[in-house]
């Protein structure tokens, strides 16, 4: 318990310090006109106070990443939390934050642009693709999860219309699935004030709710939790490595190139620069304390590593915690936490996926009728990839959404570096992942399974060469001001 309760002050400590400290390096003007005034159109780019930003921010990176995650990461045991409160603090908050606030400067621009800005135009084409293909992709499968989902909760259920000789089964999937489409469309073209501005804060504080009564029953309820004293060693059932697959496994609590799609849309709704380190840099510290939270209220709930592998996935082992521990309230918390947090990340995916497109194409969004022409093929594709098996294409997303925040904070760092900032502050987390990346791909069960040693090897001789091409990028750059 106190490991837990030593991270726990440790991420607050972080945001009210390094938070600061990351502000302070950006070097915010409040006096300078945000987007969401300088091109207000009622579509994207909508003045809206800083807690309901805030909300919205939170619940659009967070959905179940802080919650599946951190229950699959424990299972490595203590050394999780350590992962979630550095990783949170000095790579994944500072990485929301810059690419949230670069945007801001750059009027709201997606993050394709952004990095292609920094890093390129061969860069600006590649993430490009990936960014729209990988937000298609966790735009589908957040369908096809929840509709599964709410298929089983509601197998037993089936409409009569008698006067027309017709039964509807509410336990069809492709039933859900066409229901919830129709909402992610709806959610996409319409302004952000009229779905998401209304209902996200309403599920945000749901999602906080869930994580304080799980915190709760870790101080309260019987059973023990892992200590830090315990050592760092893995105790995964599957023997994997602590370093990178912790990396990797906990993305959304600790670092995620997810969220770097995702907080442009926010930079174009915020109406002073100050509101930028509480909506990024604190939306993400919020779910470092979720994820902190899950991860160790599953290790308790469960008994042991080992048992906890056996529960099954993270959602029945949100389903049976919520249910013994907090009975109806809980049962209702776990299908808000099981089945709306994934459709929250799924709206804002394709939505995102609409404004990178819109800026490469440079279609304004104030028509109906363009954000309809570029949305509908989208949806169109998420039905066709509704019949694929995504079990073998899933297990590379998190790969290649960690090696996005890899993209990000490269571009950052060489943004930083430009201006005169203290661009160390990216530097170092940009190494790290650099590592991070380059050893999972080629040491996991679906890389290319290599020997840990030799691809840990390769990984620092990666960010070795990183290292050296930066130096002497350094010693040719001239600093320019930044306005």
């Amino acid at each position: 318990m106190i490991s837990f309760s030593v991270a726990l002050i440790a991420l607050l400590v972080g945001y009210l310090i390094y938070g600061k400290l990351v502000e302070r390096a950006f070097g915010i003007d409040p006096e300078q006109r945000t987007p969401a005034y300088a091109k207000t159109d009622g579509v994207d780019y909508i003045p809206m106070s800083r807690w309901r930003v805030f909300l919205i921010q939170f619940l659009n990176i967070a959905g179940t990443g802080p919650i599946f995650g951190a229950i699959m990461g424990i299972q490595f045991g203590p050394a999780a939390y350590l992962w979630i409160v550095l990783g949170c603090i000095f790579i994944g908050a500072f990485h929301d934050y810059m690419s949230g606030m670069i945007s801001l400067r750059k009027d709201g621009l997606s993050l394709p642009e952004v990095l292609g800005d920094e890093l390129g135009t061969g860069v600006r084409y590649l993430m490009r693709l990936l960014s729209i293909v990988l937000l298609v992709l966790v735009g589908t499968v957040f369908v096809v999860t929840p509709a599964d989902l709410l298929a089983q909760m509601m197998s037993d259920v089936n409409i009569h219309l008698s006067s027309f000789n017709f039964q509807l089964s509410m336990g069809n999937s492709m039933l859900w699935f066409f229901i919830i489409l129709i909402y992610y469309a709806l959610a996409t073209m319409l302004p952000i004030s009229t779905l998401i501005g209304r209902l996200y804060p309403v599920f945000g504080v749901s999602l906080l709710v869930m994580a304080l009564l799980a915190c709760y029953g870790i101080f309260t309820l019987d059973g023990t939790i892992p200590e830090l004293t315990d050592g760092l060693a893995s105790h995964h059932p599957k023997g994997l490595p602590v370093f990178p697959m912790l990396c990797i496994t906990i993305a959304c609590g600790a670092v995620s190139g997810f969220h770097g799609t995702q907080s442009p849309i926010m930079s174009r709704c915020l109406r002073n620069e100050r509101d930028g380190r509480i909506v990024f840099y604190g939306a993400m510290i919020t779910e470092g304390i979720v994820a902190l939270i899950w991860a160790a209220a599953a290790i308790k709930f469960a008994g042991s590593y080992e048992h906890l592998a056996e529960l099954g996935t993270p959602a029945v082992v949100v389903h049976m915690v919520c249910n013994t521990w907090f009975g109806r309230v809980g049962a209702l918390l776990a299908v808000l936490g099981v089945v709306a947090a994934p459709i929250t990340s799924g709206d804002t995916a394709f939505r995102s996926a609409r404004l990178i497109i819109a800026d490469m194409l440079h279609l304004s969004q104030r028509s109906f009728s363009k954000r309809f022409l570029i949305a509908i093929p989208m949806f169109l594709i998420a039905i066709g990839l509704y019949f694929i098996d995504f079990n073998i294409l899933w297990r590379y997303f998190a790969w290649t959404n960690q090696t996005l925040a890899c993209a990000t904070l490269w571009a950052v760092t060489i943004w930083m570096l430009r201006r005169g900032k203290q661009y160390w502050m990216g530097l170092l987390p940009a190494l790290f992942m650099t590592v991070v990346c380059t050893s999972y791909i080629l040491t996991a069960p679906e890389g290319f399974r290599l020997p840990w040693g030799i691809s840990l090897g390769v990984g620092f001789g990666v960010m070795a060469v990183a290292a050296v091409a930066f130096a002497r990028y350094v010693s040719r750059v001239k600093v320019k001001s930044e306005k």
